[in-house]
């Protein structure tokens, strides 16, 4: 073996995988995509997470009005939570914030086909997405990596920070032309995030984040192909590329696969989960008694989600 190779296999050994670069920089492993905008800094982090906070508690609570919300012992919920538990340790090194969130996972019993994840960790699946599209374990782990990167590249506060631009730059001009104010340039964050709509960019981004948590947490990444493919047939009829700020399933299906060689050695390497649902049974009839958890964890009492 040459030099430079015995170099680079020492170099990948010590660093578990990462590349020591010349100069002794240490060159990430994974997916690329850049800086967070400089458009969060107009808003406070503090006010988004505790906004978020308080509609997530909102939700809940017509949730539970409603019967929707399904119980701590049901398995979908303890599946998800289980794979929460993977995914959210790798998710620390994308935002700094983000070890001092009040991680959260529920799920609410819905047709409708949607998950988020709102800032500072407040995650829901609906029992649409979970049953209609029958996800896998690994669907479900790019779905939740995704939505969880919208939280931590702070999209919902970089969309705000747009918008209060905008406000401030109108409140300047208005002033300039002695025409007043044109209104409070203070956001109102209630309300806004559970509707709020990301660009193309957001998705795309978030895409990639997403299969990265996912492939680090033990769960294929090339799960991401056939997950949209699952989309693009649930969602026959949707408008094209161009009119929507989604892309496409099969925009999203290219970038996915052009990065899978980023994120696969990633995967091969994690260690894979020893417990899987990837055959879930139906809402109301997936209760599992307190022991039943226990055993299909492996582990002590409950500390995600309640």
């Amino acid at each position: 073996m040459k030099r430079s190779a015995i170099s680079v296999v020492l170099a990948l050994a010590v660093s578990g995988g990462a590349l020591f670069m010349p100069g002794g920089a240490l060159a990430r492993e994974g997916v690329e995509v850049g800086k967070q905008s400089g458009f969060t800094r107009l808003v406070s982090a503090d006010q988004v997470e505790q906004a978020a906070a308080q509609q997530y508690a909102q939700m809940q609570s017509q949730a539970r009005q409603q019967n929707a919300m399904l119980p701590d012992n049901h398995l979908q919920v303890v599946r998800l939570r289980t794979i929460a538990r993977r995914v959210i340790p790798h998710a620390m090194e994308w935002n700094k914030r983000a070890p001092k969130w009040q991680w959260e996972v529920n799920v609410i019993n819905s047709k409708e086909l949607n998950a988020f994840c709102m800032p500072g960790g407040k995650i829901a699946f609906y029992t649409g997405i979970l049953e209609t599209l029958k996800l896998t374990d690994d669907e479900v782990a790019m779905i939740m990596g995704h939505e969880m990167a919208h939280a931590l590249r702070e999209h919902a506060r970089e969309r705000m920070g747009k918008t209060a631009a905008t406000r401030i730059g109108a409140n300047l001009l208005s002033g300039l032309l002695g025409l007043g104010s044109t209104g409070d340039t203070l956001l109102n964050m209630g309300g806004q995030l559970l509707t709020l709509k990301f660009s193309r960019e957001d998705e795309s981004e978030a895409d990639l984040v997403g299969m990265e948590l996912a492939a680090r947490a033990g769960y294929d990444p090339r799960a991401g192909v056939s997950l949209w493919q699952k989309m693009a047939a649930a969602a026959k009829g949707a408008p094209p590329q161009f009119l929507s700020t989604h892309p496409s399933s099969s925009t999203r299906i290219q970038e996915i696969q052009a990065n899978l060689g980023k994120v696969t050695p990633l995967y091969d390497r994690a260690p894979k989960p020893a417990q899987r649902f990837d055959t879930p049974r139906k809402v109301g009839q997936g209760s599992l008694s307190q022991d039943q958890i226990l055993a299909l964890w492996g582990v002590g009492p409950v500390t995600l989600g309640h």
